[in-house]
């Protein structure tokens, strides 16, 4: 039976903490889980390849969690919610 890797992308914060023993419970006998820090340069760089804006993220054999998708700061909403323009 092949194993399932999950990578979980963290900074270290208490969220990341979270999902980290989220992840860790979930996880089966075939399941290798592997947490990575983003602050070590190769896993931020791994982590642009795999379309990461925003920790905890949650990779799954090599595949980005739905769940994880889709986030991060975007110029577009933040310049929609006032960013940048003075208060009326």
């Amino acid at each position: 039976m092949a194993a399932r890797t999950i990578e979980i992308f963290s900074a270290g914060c208490p969220a990341c903490d979270e999902a980290i023993d989220l992840v860790q419970d979930l996880a089966c006998s075939g399941c290798t889980v592997e947490v990575l820090d983003m602050r070590d340069p190769q896993v931020a760089a791994r982590a642009k390849q795999l379309g990461i804006h925003s920790v905890p993220a949650v990779v799954v054999d090599g595949k980005l969690a739905d769940c994880c998708a889709g986030r991060g700061v975007d110029r577009a909403t933040l310049q929609a919610a006032g960013v940048g323009t003075p208060p009326a």
